[in-house]
């Protein structure tokens, strides 16, 4: 059976973070949200809606967040952790997708891969999660569409066993690597795509990009 203990990192998210955790509540025994230093109502807002909230009080980024978050998370008593962004991008409904290809014993660590349309997306948030995800997925060792996706599905125990190091988001990338190396078998589910319409997305896309097929290279043959 899969327990899970859910891990919310959330960096100035007031108007979304609590639907997000409301919609995950009923598939977790516990949920974290890790305010990474928000200037708005992030933590009242999630705390209000029924998560445990750790603040940092400066931004950190979203590495350190998600660090954080699985200290905390890794303590509770759960079969799995689940990752899930806190700016709504991700469905929450979607999360017995994943829960049941883990419990089927199809994966170790299952992805939320989205759906990516060029026609309904920002031209340079396509290109740099396709092209993106095409080079990691030969540091991953296995054929990833969506390297930088927020929903995911851990078993606790690999966890625990691999320590992560990243800040940014490169840490999704770090995790792919350093679990499949591990020997955590992945899959993949594709969940619905993402509603674009005046999204704002905190990621630089080249910048951010390039930088974590750099680190990529360290976390597959330097890293521990």
């Amino acid at each position: 059976m899969v327990t899970i203990a859910a891990v919310i990192p959330a960096f100035n998210e007031g108007r979304h973070v609590a639907e997000v955790v409301r919609g995950t509540a009923p598939f977790a025994v516990g949920i974290v949200v890790v305010d990474d230093g928000s200037a708005d109502d992030t933590a009242a807002r999630a705390r209000e809606a029924g998560a445990v909230v750790l603040r940092h009080e400066t931004n950190r980024g979203k590495g350190c967040a998600i660090r954080t978050g699985l200290a905390h998370a890794l303590a509770l008593p759960c079969s799995h952790v689940l990752l899930i962004d806190a700016d709504l991008q991700h469905d929450p409904a979607e999360i017995p997708r994943l829960v049941a290809c883990a419990e089927q014993g199809r994966g170790d660590f299952v992805l939320g891969e989205r759906d990516f349309r060029k026609e309904a997306m920002p031209r340079a948030r396509y290109y740099s999660n396709t092209i993106g995800s095409a080079v990691l997925a030969r540091f991953i060792g296995a054929p990833v569409r969506d390297s930088q996706s927020g929903l995911r599905l851990v078993r606790a125990d690999l966890l625990r066993r691999v320590p992560l190091t990243a800040t940014g988001y490169e840490i999704e990338t770090e995790m792919l690597i350093k679990l499949v190396r591990a020997g955590a078998r992945l899959d993949r589910v594709t969940v619905r795509r993402l509603d674009y319409t005046g999204a704002r997305s905190k990621i630089r896309p080249v910048r951010d990009t390039f930088r974590t097929c750099m680190l990529a290279v360290r976390y597959r043959y330097l890293a521990g």
